[in-house]
């Protein structure tokens, strides 16, 4: 496919004077010349478009691999903080009571994220707006957009 990215429409001899010479383009070629130049101004849209989204996926790719390493570091984090908390409590109460009390404290954190997760899931409603309208668009192309209401 042309790449037109860095292409400007083609530019016709037009002046704000009319030709008085007789030069008058008929309909069929003032239609071809606009048919032409609606062609180029779509492929340079849409040249435009498949740049911005490979940037846009190129960011984000970025964006994803750098908040994966963020979330290796946290979860490693997690993970020596809970053998110190085990060690610390160890020295107390012996090494499978200071095992088992650490175990508790992440079982009591998850139950408490569970439950806020799920009451955040019943709050989801999806798209509703775009659902209706999707709806609406075979009455419309019949239509018969009184039957949409």
């Amino acid at each position: 496919m042309t790449d037109y990215t860095d292409q400007a429409p083609p530019r016709r001899p037009y002046e704000d004077i009319p030709e008085t010479t007789g030069g008058d383009k008929s309909i069929g070629e003032a239609i071809s010349d606009v048919t032409r130049d609606l062609s180029v101004l779509v492929q340079q849209e849409l040249a435009l478009a498949k740049a911005e989204v490979r940037q846009t996926a190129t960011r984000a790719g970025q964006t994803a691999g750098m908040f994966a390493g963020a979330a290796v570091a946290a979860f490693l984090f997690v993970l020596f903080l809970s053998l110190a908390l085990w060690v610390a409590i160890s020295d107390l109460t012996g090494p499978a009571w200071g095992a088992f009390i650490v175990a508790l404290i992440w079982l009591v954190a998850g139950v408490i994220l569970y439950f806020v997760a799920r009451a955040q899931m019943n709050k989801i409603s999806g798209m509703p707006q775009t659902t209706e309208t999707v709806r609406q668009v075979p009455n419309a192309l019949k239509g018969q957009e009184e039957r949409n209401q």
